[in-house]
């Protein structure tokens, strides 16, 4: 590779990168709401828990938070 491809690698991952980040903030900004509704529907904390691939603590706490 050339210093130049070297460097564009760098900044395709980079920005790749920053992109995951900025979709990773969504979702879990939007987590606690869908949790908030999958409980009103009556899904289990468990069963949460496993979609989410969070232990049941974790959902619980997000439960805990105030919606934004």
């Amino acid at each position: 590779m050339t210093d130049r491809e070297d460097i564009a690698g760098v900044h395709d991952a980079a920005k790749r990168r920053e992109q995951a980040d900025k979709a990773r903030k969504s979702a879990t900004g939007d987590l606690p709401r869908f949790i908030r509704e999958a409980r009103s529907a009556g899904v289990s904390i468990s069963q949460i828990a496993r979609e989410a691939a969070l232990s049941r603590q974790g959902v619980y706490d997000l439960l805990a938070t105030r919606p934004s």
